[in-house]
């Protein structure tokens, strides 16, 4: 392995990590596209073309293909009844512990998941992967002003629904 990939490895795989987690997956699942990242990119060291995009657009072009394979691999969620006795208690699913916390605020996990398809994507890679707007705009192919409105619009959404919760929450002692 070159020294060259390694140091690529050491100053982004928070990046690519810290994307997957924007995207709201489970740890292990961020964990193992990780992995899966670093393993592709490893594979096509020999053809990366430092001229055509920094390192860390390269490994994140990288991670969002991974991203979406795995999309498109998950299994659709069969919908069941509760009430009419079609799933078990055993199968309902139980609060995850802290192992399972992806390093977001729960409230802001949620809010993310809200959130449009494009909005989420723009939000991992600007403040999951550390990406600036113009580094994102061309990963996805758009311009900067798209970029721009897209993670401004995303963060008054968020801002609004973290809002609008934290004032329905009842006073902290009742």
């Amino acid at each position: 392995m070159s020294e060259d990939f390694l140091n690529v490895y050491e100053d982004h795989v928070v990046h690519v990590y810290g994307y997957f987690s924007f995207r709201a997956l489970a740890r292990a699942d961020a964990e193992d596209l990780t992995q899966l990242t670093f393993e592709k990119a490893l594979r096509a060291w020999g053809s990366y073309q430092p001229e055509r995009a920094s390192p860390r657009t390269w490994l994140l072009a990288i991670a969002r293909n991974a991203y979406i394979d795995f999309r498109r691999r998950e299994p659709r969620v069969r919908q069941l009844s509760i009430s009419s006795g079609q799933i078990g208690e055993e199968a309902l699913p139980r609060l995850p512990g802290p192992e399972q916390n992806l390093g977001l605020p729960p409230d802001l996990e949620a809010a993310v998941r809200r959130l449009g398809r494009r909005e989420r994507e723009v939000l991992a890679l600007r403040f999951g992967a550390d990406m600036r707007g113009p580094e994102i705009a061309e990963l996805l192919k758009l311009s900067v002003a798209n970029v721009q409105q897209l993670l401004s619009r995303a963060l008054r959404r968020l801002r609004r629904d973290l809002e609008t919760e934290a004032s329905a929450a009842p006073p902290a002692g009742e």
